[in-house]
């Protein structure tokens, strides 16, 4: 590691290598989160962050539920559970929200974030037309907030919790490289 605190330029080119020809398909198609109320996550994905559920899907033997979820138009949601299913998996960047049965009814429960020690997972990303009016709008929601768009050293860039604690950055693709600059 550097001095600065990174790797250098040359060490990240050294360590990325081009991947083989049969991963040129391959794609980031989900990420799990364990929430513990499905009701109130639900609620918080589509309703305030403006997701859709693009499928639910029960295992009664093990005792869980499954709800992906995305940033899809509903109306491209097949009817057909053997369509829906594989288009579903076919979406990219999509979040799955694992609920445990019984977890909701567990006083003691909660789910570890990562943003504590130990130090592990730490956020998804959401991206927004405009830093400034979402923020207002999650404001509005009552959302809580980590951190605000013109608070701490990292400017136009805002973290939010959901309803189990896990961190939602917020961020306007315009405003990224302005955040990069020294």
């Amino acid at each position: 590691m550097e001095d600065r605190g990174g790797l250098s330029d040359d060490a990240v080119a050294a360590a990325c290598k081009e991947g083989d020809p049969s991963t040129k398909d391959f794609m980031m198609q989900q990420t799990m989160l364990r929430v513990k109320d499905p009701l109130r996550s639900l609620d918080f994905y589509t309703r305030i962050l403006g997701m859709t559920l693009l499928q639910k899907i029960d295992f009664p033997s093990m005792r869980f539920t499954l709800y992906f979820l995305g940033y899809e138009e509903k109306a491209d949601i097949p009817a057909d559970i053997k369509e829906r299913t594989a288009w579903t998996f076919s979406r990219p960047a999509t979040l799955e929200l694992t609920h445990n049965w019984g977890a909701d009814q567990d006083a003691d429960l909660s789910y570890h974030s990562g943003n504590k020690e130990p130090l592990g997972f730490g956020h998804i990303g959401i991206s927004v037309p405009d830093i400034d009016a979402a923020c207002k709008y999650l404001e509005d929601q009552k959302v809580k907030f980590i951190k605000k768009p013109d608070s701490g050293k990292t400017k136009n860039l805002a973290f939010i919790q959901d309803p189990d604690g896990y961190w939602i950055e917020i961020l306007c693709p315009e405003k990224m490289f302005s955040i990069m600059s020294p």
